[in-house]
């Protein structure tokens, strides 16, 4: 897909870490862009820096998504890009001095990470088929964040992993879904990237993490994950594909 400013672009979780960094980069290019999130007074700085527009939106909320949805095409029009940032993580054992995971905890991860992001992706796509095709028959481009633990999950990451193990799972059914479309799905599956996740870290910690990076031997920055999403959009044979962006990291235990 050519990006310029005929071309929209909805990206959630675009207040901070990897969907700022996304937004910005499309911005750059001429995209007009909607930023989806929940945190206002962030959303609306990155908005007002891209010359973009800020969307309040809770993925886990039908009315809330079809709300932001709405506003975004009336100011933008049919989005041709949809990048998924949004979400979460929590650390806790299957079992934990004795005690079950809490449910409500795993059920929240699920909803924000996994049903959020196919929420979007629906949304976005019911729209997209309805477009007219660009050069080579092109309607959109679906981005989605999966995550390195959804291969190499950790001690007390069962609802994270199974959150992200779903992103990829899904992304080719849903790309073969769409392919009559004219709609490409792809998803990036990042290792350890400095993220608003890792703000409680001391820098030691993050060293430490970074130490365990095979090469380069250091996190990510979230404008190497904005560059990988831009240059999914622009290349067109990218499809049914999850990317893993992550120095070769492959996770230990813990």
């Amino acid at each position: 897909m050519k990006l310029d400013g005929s071309i929209a672009a909805i990206v959630t979780g675009g207040a901070s870490g990897l969907g700022a960094a996304t937004a910005k980069e499309l911005a750059s290019a001429g995209v007009k862009v909607a930023i989806f999130d929940m945190n206002a007074e962030k959303g609306e700085a990155v908005a007002k820096e891209i010359g973009g527009i800020f969307c309040n939106c809770n993925v886990t909320d039908e009315d809330s998504v079809v709300a932001a949805f709405e506003k975004a095409r009336a100011a933008h029009g049919q989005e041709r890009i949809l990048v998924n940032c949004a979400g979460t993580g929590v650390a806790v054992k299957t079992v934990s001095r004795g005690q079950p995971h809490p449910m409500d905890m795993y059920e929240r991860i699920i909803q924000i990470n996994l049903i959020g992001t196919f929420r979007c992706i629906s949304k976005a796509a019911a729209g997209m088929s309805a477009a007219e095709p660009l050069d080579g028959g092109e309607r959109g481009v679906i981005v989605n964040t999966a995550s390195v633990a959804a291969y190499d999950g950790q001690i007390g990451q069962a609802a994270y992993s199974a959150s992200k193990g779903g992103v990829v799972g899904m992304t080719l059914p849903i790309a073969r879904d769409l392919a009559a479309s004219g709609i490409r799905v792809n998803t990036i599956a990042p290792g350890l990237f400095l993220t608003p996740l890792f703000d409680t870290l001391s820098d030691e910690a993050k060293q430490s993490l970074a130490a365990s990076v095979p090469f380069p031997s250091r996190l990510g920055e979230p404008s190497e994950y904005a560059d990988l999403a831009r240059h999914i959009v622009e290349n067109a044979m990218l499809n049914g594909e999850t990317i893993r962006l992550d120095g070769a990291i492959r996770m230990a235990p813990r």
